[in-house]
């Protein structure tokens, strides 16, 4: 039976981007090789130290909390093959949305894939065309540069967000701002849920 070890899981709202503030039960995976040295949740990195929940255990969870929206996150959750999970979410009539940096093949079978490339280690090319949403943290104002190298690929369709590093937020907010009026084909995303209290 296909397990995967959980971080942590909750039902609240999607803080980030084009869903945000729709109610949706989040599954943070534990594992992460990719390293982010702003990473708000590092204790998500090393996959031991989380226990294992099966397949069914998770969609249980996700039918009866009432949602829409199972929202898979890490962590980096493309450490693992997610078919199974995202095949018994979609028969349980679950929409299944991905966090992910693009450093892994995608597995899976999702209506939305959110693709959040991160400097620290390069996307597989794959994953820009799957994607439905680009969401770049900004941590400074050369980011916004480097964001722009990863739109080249994306289908036509993918939207595209600039999200203010949590610690950075009142430096580089109003350098998204006045980015976003300049050139807008890319929104802000502010992370609603931390303005809010929620997790």
């Amino acid at each position: 039976m296909t397990s995967y070890p959980v971080m942590e899981h909750f039902y609240t709202v999607q803080g980030e981007g084009h869903f945000s503030g729709a109610p949706a039960y989040f599954i943070r995976l534990g594992g992460c090789d990719v390293g982010c040295v702003w990473c708000d949740v590092k204790e998500s990195w090393d996959a031991t130290a989380h226990p294992h929940m099966s397949v069914a255990e998770i969609v249980n969870l996700v039918v009866e909390s009432g949602s829409h929206i199972a929202v898979i996150t890490g962590g980096e959750p493309l450490m693992y093959d997610l078919g199974d999970l995202t095949s018994e979410l979609r028969k349980a009539h679950i929409r299944t949305h991905l966090e992910t940096s693009g450093v892994h093949p995608l597995t899976g079978e999702w209506d939305w894939i959110c693709f959040s490339p991160k400097k620290f280690k390069a996307p597989l090319p794959g994953i820009y065309e799957a994607a439905h949403e680009l969401k770049v943290v900004v941590y400074n104002k050369h980011d916004l540069e480097w964001a722009e190298t990863h739109t080249s690929d994306l289908s036509e369709s993918c939207h595209r967000f600039l999200q203010p590093e949590w610690s950075k937020r009142d430096f580089v907010t109003p350098i998204i701002l006045n980015y976003v009026r300049d050139f807008p084909q890319w929104r802000i995303s502010i992370q609603m849920h931390k303005y809010i209290g929620v997790p």
